[in-house]
């Protein structure tokens, strides 16, 4: 018996924890100016799967304002969390690691020290320029909101790195020393100091303002600023992924962090106390660079430089790939009862929705791909189940509004009904909801008619005219049309206001 626990062990070892892995486990280790952080990745390499993700908030950067040096006690700390973090990789078996620094060993005169104590323990720390720092960023967040047009902004403890992105590529980048960790003592010399300095720095760079473009926030002060927003704004969905703000909201979030108590920040979801000192400064100077650019409006990412360093490590094509659909197929088939038949359901029930624009057919595809995510549920659930898996899976390339229309349409597949789940209203139109609800309809049918599988679906098809839907049927496959699936045409018939009729082919 023993044996044979040992080699279903080593087989286990071996499998991947999605059915599109990556070729190898692959780890980055960031060695920033606020945080240390170790994020393995697994899955499709397009988008990976976080298989572990762990910070120590070890404050490299904390006293270079003041002696330009990693004091002792960070710099002890930040070598503990690398030291855990490739024992770690090693038990995990990674086999690519990329150990990065950014501002604060950048910067400090003992920095060297810490590359040079790191490496005894094994590891290459790629130190970064600002420059690098900047494309990393971008390109973090060009892989999650793919089209991203407008300035990103990342804001760490060292430093902000600035990058101007359009048509998938990074065009323009500065990095300035206006770290979280660097702000109070610039504040301190006056109300208008910060202002001051970021357009002397600006200027200084030659960055020229293109107004009305947006702005994506990048690092964890901004993140958590955001957190504190939807807080204050009650937004039902706790995703922080391209949330959105207007430009003025910086402004007005300065006045408002300044004013509540600490302890409230603190008992935020996802507030991590560390978080909690840095949002005025981080409010304050996000209000600055905001009227300084003439942004148009404020978009959150949840990917960064660590995200933007795989990303750029991918081919072309794999670039291309969308990020959402991957993941949703991704998903799909590691929960499905059948293999590869998403794409064939979204195919079969595409007559009945022409009118669908580009955006709409992409997220229609991806309730599609997740059409056999809720079978394991209690029967009960299942419709709750896939309004759970469309609004907090970890997606990106996806707005608040086409996870409203994921979730109902995924609701009314799994016999949710046509009404809207609690709060999704508030995040999609009334037709934008419809449309999805007509999705989840013709899904339905589907699954119900082919049974999960595949060839009822090749052997068959949908029409819809003016005035009525057709199901066609080969004549030894019109077995298939029995009461349930009979009922299930009506429905999406009358949801769309027409007739129906079953066709059977020779």
């Amino acid at each position: 018996m023993n044996s044979m626990l040992r080699r279903v062990r080593a087989v286990a070892e071996q499998m991947a924890t999605s059915p599109e892995p990556a070729h190898a486990r692959t780890a980055i280790i960031d060695i920033g100016s606020n945080s240390v952080r170790l994020v393995v990745y697994d899955g499709p390499r397009r988008i990976p799967f976080i298989l572990f993700n762990e910070k120590v908030m070890a404050g490299l950067g904390a006293s270079l304002a003041k002696t330009g040096a990693i004091e002792p006690q960070a710099m002890e700390r930040g070598l503990s969390a690398v030291a855990r973090f490739a024992h770690l990789c090693r038990a995990m078996k990674v086999a690519d690691i990329r150990c990065v620094a950014t501002a604060a060993v950048r910067d400090a005169t003992n920095g060297g020290d810490f590359i040079a104590r790191a490496a005894e323990m094994g590891l290459t720390v790629e130190l970064l320029t600002g420059g690098q720092e900047a494309i990393g960023a971008a390109m973090g967040v060009l892989s999650g909101i793919p089209g991203a047009d407008g300035i990103v902004g990342d804001l760490g403890g060292g430093s902000l790195e600035l990058a101007r992105v359009r048509d998938g590529a990074v065009e323009q980048t500065i990095s300035l020393p206006l770290g979280v960790l660097r702000l109070p003592q610039i504040r301190e010399k006056g109300p208008r100091a910060l202002e001051r300095q970021v357009v002397k720095m600006l200027d200084k760079a030659g960055w020229r303002p293109e107004p009305g473009l947006p702005f994506y926030l990048v690092g964890g002060s901004w993140r958590a600023l955001a957190r504190f927003d939807m807080q204050l704004t009650e937004f039902p969905l706790p995703v922080v992924h391209q949330y959105e703000m207007t430009a003025a909201r910086a402004e007005q979030l300065t006045r408002i962090v300044s004013h509540v108590d600490k302890a409230r920040l603190k008992q935020i979801p996802a507030m991590t106390g560390s978080r909690v000192p840095t949002l005025p400064d981080a409010a304050a100077l996000l209000s600055v660079v905001v009227r300084q650019l003439k942004s148009s409006r404020l978009v959150v990412s949840a990917y960064g430089l660590r995200e933007g360093l795989l990303y750029e490590a991918l081919p072309q094509d794999i670039r291309g790939h969308d990020p959402l659909l991957v993941a949703a197929e991704a998903e799909g088939e590691a929960q499905a009862r059948f293999r590869g038949h998403g794409d064939r359901i979204d195919k079969w029930i595409a007559p009945l929705f022409p009118d669908d624009a580009a955006p709409m057919r992409r997220i229609r595809r991806a309730a599609c791909l997740l059409a056999d995510v809720g079978w394991r549920a209690n029967p009960d659930f299942r419709a709750e189940r896939g309004v759970e898996i469309a609004l907090h899976s970890n997606w990106v390339g996806i707005t608040a509004c086409e996870r409203a229309m994921l979730g109902q349409a995924l609701h009314t597949h799994f016999g949710g009904g046509l009404s809207a789940p609690a709060g999704v209203e508030r995040l999609a139109t009334a037709d934008a909801l419809r449309r999805a609800t007509l999705w989840g309809l013709a899904i339905r049918l589907a699954q119900r008619l082919s049974g999960g599988v595949e060839v009822p679906l090749t052997h068959s098809r949908l029409e819809r005219h003016d005035d009525r839907v057709d199901l066609y049927l080969r004549g030894d496959d019109a077995e298939l049309y029995g009461e349930v699936v009979e009922r299930r045409l009506r429905a999406i018939a009358q949801a769309l206001g027409v007739r129906y009729q079953l066709i059977t082919l020779g």
